[in-house]
């Protein structure tokens, strides 16, 4: 058994069943718990009241208080490189093995393996687990051995071996009198303040703890068996809200698949299909690193979008006359989450009515969410661009208005966010261009002045998106 080790936290923000957690506790006789705050991370975030740094320091500083109340130590957070800090503290404090789960991004596999090379050069071991995903890297692949690139048998191959293997449950939980602090650690001067790493506290319409979490998925376990008929629509209570939770693993997704499948509803299967395109699109990644930075199908690699940033700016700011679009990106604006079937409206609207290349989008989205994964993100982007595996075919292209008509039919969704249009009836709602003048005065809407005409027209636009996907 090792006599100490390092247990370095990331996207895994939980003591309980943490995959990595339980190993370096089961294998050690001693485990510091690390948490890094990325400097070359932070230094991308646009703005320093940050949301997700805001979520992550409610989620540790929840952590600290449970090993300080429970076992009397602490949760060492630094500020730095990882690829310095962790062969650092791991050379100062003895360490012989450092344990962490595994994450599929790009920029982290090369993290990663920087950091074990340091490691390795001092003896010291790097201990990867799987944790994030039910299923990774090349566990679910077709007979030849080759990666699914389409969702739906994919979803077949992982429910089939789902079946075949119980969901572990790793208990961390039950060995956590084994974390230390010891006094070396100090040396790296521990954040203990949020504003120590050059963030202030932001406004969050949730708390980043897992009490929360739990709370969130409890809620949820009460009315899953609705989730198919409610999803899709905005102004319902009908989603789970837990992304953030597992973006950051204030929640593991086997908490989440234990859940769904103990539900057994039509509603949970529905929702275990969601799950499932997390696994899809983390295990799309890893094979096609690529596709994080250009059109995963190559065919559409070199699109020339027209890029017109006016339409952008109104797009980001939700002033494009087309009021499902606007209400969506102000929720994402004034919250830092935008409803699913919402994302998918504004990610098409941005591509093919405005003519705006997907990765503009993405990177705004990035910016944005609290619950950003590039995984999903990235797929979901290339999925109603057009672009990537198991994509919408560029021909089917979304219209805002029926979008709206169908899925915000009151329009309650639309006039929270878009209080210009809050006296506007629902036979306008979805496009108030189309009122007469005494309309407009009657509703208090003016179309032009207190709300914008729609910069672009529908029909033309997708007609230019066809050309457009056609040219490639």
């Amino acid at each position: 058994m090792t006599k100490i080790s390092i247990f370095w936290f990331r996207r895994d923000l939980r003591f309980e069943d943490n995959h990595a957690l339980f190993q370096a506790l089961s294998k050690s006789e001693k485990v510091i718990p690390v948490f890094i705050f990325d400097t070359d991370i932070l230094s991308r975030l646009p703005s320093r009241k940050d949301r997700r740094i805001q979520l992550i320091w409610d989620a540790l500083s929840e952590m600290n208080q449970i090993l300080k109340s429970k076992h009397q130590t602490d949760l060492l957070i630094l500020h730095g490189e990882p690829t310095e800090l962790i062969p650092a503290l791991a050379k100062s404090t003895g360490a012989e093995a450092v344990f962490t789960n595994t994450d599929y991004e790009p920029a982290a596999i090369l993290r990663d393996q920087k950091v074990e090379k340091e490691l390795v050069k001092s003896g010291i071991q790097f201990n990867t687990f799987k944790d994030h995903v039910i299923f990774h890297r090349d566990e679910i692949t077709k007979e030849d051995g080759k990666p699914y690139v389409v969702f739906t048998p994919y979803s077949r191959a992982w429910k089939k071996k789902l079946a075949t293997e119980q969901t572990q449950h790793f208990p961390s939980e039950s060995l956590l009198h084994k974390l230390t602090f010891p006094e070396e650690t100090k040396h790296f001067n521990p954040i203990s303040e949020l504003e120590q790493i050059g963030f202030e506290p932001a406004n969050v319409n949730i708390s980043g703890t897992r009490t929360q979490g739990l709370n969130f998925l409890s809620d949820f376990s009460g009315r899953i068996q609705k989730y198919g008929d409610l999803r899709d629509f905005p102004s319902k209570k009908g989603v789970s809200y837990l992304s953030p939770y597992l973006r950051f693993g204030m929640i593991g997704i086997r908490e989440c698949v234990t859940m769904a499948k103990s539900a057994s509803s039509e509603g949970s299967e529905k929702w275990l299909g969601e799950l499932i395109w997390r696994d899809f699109y983390s295990q799309i990644l890893w094979h096609f690193p690529h596709s994080a930075k250009e059109s995963f199908n190559p065919v559409y690699k070199n699109l020339v979008f027209p890029n017109d940033e006016k339409k952008f700016k109104a797009w980001c700011v939700g002033k494009t006359g087309f009021p499902i679009v606007d209400a969506a990106m102000r929720q994402l604006n004034q919250t830092g989450w935008m409803h699913n079937r919402l994302r998918m409206v504004a990610a098409s609207f941005l591509v093919k009515d405005l003519h705006i290349d997907w990765r503009w989008g993405e990177q705004y989205f990035a910016d944005s969410l609290i619950d950003f994964d590039l995984t999903s993100n990235n797929g979901g982007w290339q999925w109603a661009a057009s672009t990537g595996c198991d994509a919408q075919p560029y021909f089917r292209i979304f219209n805002p208005e029926l979008q709206s008509e169908r899925f915000d039919p009151d329009g309650t969704f639309i006039r929270k966010y878009v209080p210009e249009l809050a006296h506007v009836p629902a036979k306008f709602i979805h496009n108030p261009s189309v009122m007469s003048e005494s309309d407009q005065l009657l509703y208090k809407c003016k179309t032009g002045d207190n709300y914008p005409e729609p910069v672009v027209n529908h029909k033309e636009a997708k007609v230019f998106a066809l050309e457009l996907f056609k040219k490639r």
